[in-house]
């Protein structure tokens, strides 16, 4: 399919640079985002984590900062099924690991955050608020708040692991698709965990895309620098997006130990891992990622598990250990390079040409 024909979408948003930053959660911030957007890029925040109120605030204080297009990040997983048993069988595995920190694993587990499938409130309120990109991760939502959200004038986007995905989200009519490669760092965004993941590169989904979908395709994974964002448009790609070039920004929330195993050997060891949340995610090798690899124990559904993880890392952090955090990175962390976000945004424009 000939790209050149499809909707400039970033004529439309008045975004000058290819570059668009991902929404990580636990990393972007507003601060952030309006760094990135007044740069000339597409700033994001991620609010699937929050609940309508945290993400009117969030828009709010973006909207604050700069007066350019945004992105606002959603999650669409599918309903976790509640498996008391399962459960139950994964806080006795992890109960040595809280009591190497003189803790106790919860007494169960909760679902900690809604799909946006299933949040009537956070839709009424991107209905109001219109902001001007809004994107999906793990799955779409229904047909009537997709209307809903055009109709509100948004830009939608969505994020594609495989063609099969990339075809579905043409078929729901949205306006790009967000080709996540196996290199991305934070959560894979397959719409169901359970089926066999191909494990696109990728530059291999990027190209399969661009070649077969009606949609512009945004490249995202393990792209770092300007050379990467170059190849990514020299193959077909409208933009990349770039997560894991932004943590070490002062913008982002990482924290500091955060910060220093990015910088540290960890960062040339990613590892993909279901044991933190319960879905797929890319994160710096620590001593979760080893827990998580070596364990029989049956993972809890996302993000029933997350609340054991977010538990974990509580008690190990008030013990002064730090291994066990949501550490989210793609392949190419080695190449970070701290420095503001603008900053940044401005030599990854020049490097791409």
């Amino acid at each position: 399919m000939d790209q050149q024909n499809a909707p400039d979408i970033l004529t439309r948003l008045n975004i000058r640079a290819p570059i668009i930053q991902a929404p990580m959660a636990g990393v972007s911030t507003p601060a952030l985002a309006a760094a990135v957007s007044n740069a000339g890029g597409l700033g994001s925040i991620g609010v699937g984590a929050t609940d309508a109120a945290g993400a009117r605030a969030m828009i709010d204080a973006t909207r604050a900062l700069t007066d350019r297009a945004f992105n606002v990040n959603l999650f669409v997983h599918a309903r976790p099924t509640p498996d008391p048993a399962r459960e139950a069988a994964w806080l006795d595995a992890l109960r040595p690991l809280f009591a190497a920190y003189n803790a106790k694993p919860p007494a169960a587990l909760r679902t900690i955050y809604q799909s946006f499938a299933d949040d009537d409130a956070m839709f009424e309120m991107l209905c109001d608020t219109a902001p001007p990109v809004v994107s999906f991760h793990f799955g779409l939502p229904d047909a009537r708040r997709i209307t809903a959200l055009k109709n509100a004038g948004c830009t939608l986007l969505a994020t594609a692991t495989n063609p099969a995905e990339a075809q579905a989200i043409a078929d729901a009519g949205l306006d790009a698709i967000v080709a996540q490669g196996f290199e991305a760092g934070g959560h894979r965004g397959m719409f169901d965990p359970e089926a066999p993941d191909d494990m696109l590169g990728t530059f291999a989904l990027t190209r399969l895309l661009v070649e077969t979908s009606p949609l512009p395709v945004i490249a995202a994974g393990g792209i770092m620098d300007g050379a990467g964002i170059r190849a990514a448009l020299d193959i077909g790609a409208i933009a990349a997006q770039l997560g894991t070039a932004f943590i070490a920004c002062p913008e982002s929330s990482a924290d500091a130990p955060y910060r220093a195993a990015l910088a540290g050997t960890a960062a040339q060891h990613t590892i993909m891992t279901q044991a933190i949340s319960g879905r797929p995610a890319r994160c710096l090798a620590n001593r979760f990622t080893a827990w998580g690899a070596q364990t029989t124990a049956r993972t809890p559904d996302y993000p029933i598990a997350y609340d054991a993880g977010k538990a974990l890392n509580a008690a190990a952090k008030a013990a002064g250990e730090h291994g066990f955090g949501a550490q989210w990175a793609g392949q190419g962390a080695p190449l970070h390079r701290p420095m503001p976000a603008a900053d940044l945004l401005a030599l990854l424009h020049q490097e791409a040409g």
